[in-house]
């Protein structure tokens, strides 16, 4: 009888032990399941978010794509894409307004006839730009052309949408031609630079780029400046990397920087008055003024 208690009270205790350290696994286990849920999903938001807008604008180009190739046995002029360019501009102007609630103060400054330039402090990602354009384009009838990097043009997905919404690579020749032509032209005179390496304190980093001004004296246009607040809290960099690919980037023009954010922010873009053209000023007395 001792040893037959004595075996059972050993049984017990290994059952107990056995019990314990199952529950132990199991909760240690879960930890590790909540944790890792938390750094996928804290890694998903900040690196995969911002490819929502890059991912919209890639079903774009594929839309204009075909549609340039259902149409490709006629004859196909710019106003052939006067359909695609209103459909894409609705869908985007709903999701701007649902995913940003993005909104436009001193829409009443772009002008419904007649030329001039549209200057843009270039954020991140320049959905406010797009968002500018589409509702230029639904509530105005009026398309702003636009000078785009040189990069883009070397991506064949996009090359039917920078056709459809008229971007070009650009020189003061071609941009006083589309002025003189009574067009609406956007310019981000930082350009990628400005949009890679600036901050949330908003520098404008122009260096000494007037071209600009150059071509807003030779077409004799008023010039437009445009900003958007929270551009750079929607989509940012992380600050190290900034400071690492600088050189990198100034060496090579090689766009390597990895883009954070794309949360839903309040976007709010500023359209100021225009500031007409005066032929006693310089360019570079115009640029410092647009600044």
């Amino acid at each position: 009888m001792a040893e037959s208690s004595y075996y059972s009270n050993m049984c017990s205790n290994v059952t107990y032990d056995a019990l314990e350290e199952a529950v132990l696994n199991f909760y240690f286990l879960y930890q590790t399941a909540i944790w890792s849920s938390v750094l996928l999903i804290f890694f998903v938001v900040i690196f995969f978010l911002p490819l929502l807008p890059i991912g919209i604008m890639f079903t774009f180009s594929l839309y204009a794509k075909a549609y340039r190739y259902y149409y490709k046995g006629c004859t196909f002029t710019p106003d052939c894409w006067k359909p695609v360019r209103n459909f894409i501009s609705r869908l985007w102007i709903f999701h701007a307004h649902f995913w940003f609630g993005h909104e436009i103060e001193g829409f009443e400054n772009i002008p419904s006839e007649g030329p001039a330039l549209v200057v843009l402090y270039h954020g991140m990602m320049p959905v406010d730009w797009f968002s500018l354009l589409t509702k230029s384009i639904v509530y105005k009838k009026r398309l702003i052309c636009s000078v785009g990097d040189r990069f883009l043009f070397h991506l064949p997905v996009f090359d039917d949408i920078i056709d459809c919404f008229q971007i070009y690579p650009g020189s003061i020749e071609s941009c006083t031609d589309i002025l003189k032509q009574g067009n609406l032209l956007a310019i981000f005179p930082g350009g990628l630079r400005e949009a890679l390496f600036g901050d949330e304190t908003y520098p404008l980093i122009w260096g000494t780029r007037i071209g600009f001004a150059k071509v807003a004296m030779e077409a004799k246009v008023p010039i437009i400046p445009v900003f958007t607040e929270n551009i750079r809290e929607a989509f940012f960099t992380v600050g190290f990397c900034q400071k690492w690919l600088r050189n990198w980037y100034e060496k090579t023009r090689l766009v390597l920087l990895p883009i954070c954010g794309g949360f839903p922010t309040k976007l709010k873009t500023f359209v100021g008055e225009p500031i007409p053209y005066d032929p006693s000023i310089t360019p570079e007395q115009l640029a410092h003024r647009v600044m």
